[in-house]
């Protein structure tokens, strides 16, 4: 994966979330962005996914500048989990997938009911795909949103907080589906509080604080240098 972003700025009325933000990621399979709430790193996965729009500054993913393409085949090329799923309540978990595929993507049920049903017994989903979402867990909630994201077959996959409304044993069910994404080579930016995961799983992590880049590297949460990156390990709770 390659991700550049140049002088990015973003603002919520008249506040400014990023500010003027830069990196420059070659070769990185798994990037997470990490911080305390509130230091702009869901905001930057929103944008890096075309979900928002900013008030100057550009982003590439894999040599693709978003402000040089039409945004809504930039969108295509990214799967986006949300924090809290965003499953349509009154579709099948099966439905939910098939949606994206056929309004936006505009593929026809022949062509993909055979890759869902693969997709949903990768995840152990298979025996609910005819479920709603209120009728399983918010773990498999959350793993059903991941399949739809790959259904699509982006060159990238963006998860915002995947496991931050659940218990610690639907958090585990979640992280062990995001590291078969990882063993299977996707490319992945993941926003997230699960420090432990992230040493685990990660091969570029960035810190952010106020908007701002404050550290990055593949070795600082072994070596943090700043005081900030410190304070902030020693604040976190570990995933084992």
């Amino acid at each position: 994966m390659k991700l550049k972003i140049d002088n990015l700025v973003k603002k919520y009325d008249n506040k400014v979330i990023l500010n003027e933000l830069s990196m420059d990621i070659q070769d990185v399979q798994v990037l997470a962005l990490i911080g305390a709430s509130g230091s702009g790193k869901s905001t930057l996965l929103r944008l890096i996914a075309g979900l928002e729009t900013f008030e100057s500054g550009d982003i590439a993913i894999n040599d693709d500048w978003m402000s040089r393409e039409d945004i809504r085949d930039y969108r295509k090329k990214v799967g986006f989990v949300f924090q809290d799923h965003n499953l349509f309540s009154h579709l099948s978990i099966f439905e939910n997938i098939s949606l994206i595929l056929e309004k936006v993507h505009g593929q026809k049920r022949t062509a993909f009911t055979s890759e869902i049903l693969s997709l949903l017994t990768y995840f152990g989903l298979e025996e609910h795909k005819d479920k709603l979402p209120h009728q399983i867990s918010g773990g498999q909630s959350q793993r059903a949103s991941i399949a739809r994201a790959l259904a699509i077959k982006p060159e990238i996959i963006l998860l915002d907080e995947p496991t931050s409304s659940l218990d610690p044993v639907l958090t585990w069910e979640v992280l062990y589906a995001i590291k078969k994404l990882v063993d299977e080579k996707k490319d992945v930016i993941l926003v997230t509080h699960e420090i432990g995961f992230v040493k685990h799983v990660a091969d570029y992590v960035i810190f952010l604080d106020e908007g701002q880049v404050i550290e990055q590297g593949r070795d600082i949460l072994s070596n943090p240098k700043t005081e900030a990156l410190q304070a902030f390990l020693g604040k976190v709770l570990s995933f084992a």
